[in-house]
């Protein structure tokens, strides 16, 4: 399992910034969403250009929940 996936069992620790709270990567400084979840992000957003929102619902769900086992809250 790759070290930047949490189980459900981990807390998850944040930091404050001026935008709010972030979650912390190992290295201990905040994650951006931009950055995180890179390959289900390049996925969905791949699909949605080509194929409409509509049609990539699982791709979707996929990088919300990738980005939810991070700590974000979306």
């Amino acid at each position: 399992m790759a070290s930047y996936l949490l189980t459900m069992a981990e807390p998850v620790k944040t930091t404050s910034t001026h935008s709010g709270i972030l979650p912390t990567g190992a290295d201990g400084k905040p994650l951006k969403p931009c950055c995180s979840c890179p390959e289900t992000k390049k996925a969905r957003d791949q699909c949605v250009f080509e194929n409409g929102e509509e049609n990539c619902g699982p791709l979707i769900q996929a990088h919300l929940k990738c980005m939810r086992d991070l700590g974000f809250k979306i």
